[in-house]
């Protein structure tokens, strides 16, 4: 099998943006809050994101079953949301520690556009799936600091028009399984032969599609973040 034509990255952001869900101003704000909440280390509790929006807890939950944000949360046994757009509580492929807290990630994308959301830095380390080697990178709000190996790239996949629009699982089995870090340019084609319609980008084109998701999806919530810190 062959792997798949590259496409540049104006032309995948372009065929990416018409299946990403739009959110809502309020959406953003429920969204970036839920990050913040779950960034701590633990699943979080509907009354702790309540808190943290204040909100009551019934109006937390209204906001949380709202579309599209449904979509993208998922809960423990005991209900709790344990995982949300990317950021997971319970293990995973892609491990992401924040100042010794440890998380995962649904993808590998996923560890480049979560720091800029949270305004932290992030240490990363996820296995090649193709030869076990583990990738190590240092993700900073400002861009990736270090990447070990340097020949590190990250394999991509055009979603189908429906891959956002049911559940996590949903998007789980047929995007971000297909979104990893690999050790080398070698390994990586190998494992893009296997898996139709995938392809590879390099961590500086892969960190600019993060730039370009963040700001479409959370940006407007944000940049109002930071007016409200500097005044």
């Amino acid at each position: 099998m062959t792997i798949t034509t590259q496409p540049s990255l104006e032309v995948y952001w372009k065929n990416l943006s018409r299946v990403l869900p739009d959110f809502t101003p309020e959406q953003q704000r429920v969204a970036v809050a839920v990050y913040r909440e779950l960034a701590k280390g633990k699943a979080v509790s509907l009354s702790q994101i309540g808190e943290a929006l204040e909100e009551p807890s019934i109006e937390a939950l209204d906001l949380l079953n709202q579309e599209p944000l449904r979509r993208f949360i998922y809960r423990d046994e005991n209900g709790r949301v344990a995982g949300f757009a990317g950021i997971a509580t319970a293990p995973m492929h892609h491990e992401f520690n924040l100042s010794g807290r440890k998380l995962w990630t649904w993808c590998a994308w996923d560890g480049l556009f979560i720091p800029l959301i949270l305004g932290e830095t992030a240490e990363i380390g996820s296995p090649d799936p193709e030869t076990g080697e583990l990738v190590r990178l240092r993700v900073s709000p400002s861009g990736i600091e270090m990447a070990d190996p340097e020949s590190t790239v990250v394999s991509f996949l055009v979603p189908g028009a429906g891959d956002f629009e049911t559940s996590t699982a949903n998007v789980m089995a047929s995007f971000c399984h297909f979104v990893f870090f690999f050790a080398s340019r070698d390994s990586s084609e190998r494992w893009a032969a296997k898996h139709a319609g995938t392809f590879l980008y390099s961590l500086d084109e892969a960190w600019k599609l993060a730039e370009l998701l963040t700001e479409k999806q959370y940006g407007r919530e944000l940049a109002r973040g930071r007016t409200s810190m500097q005044r």
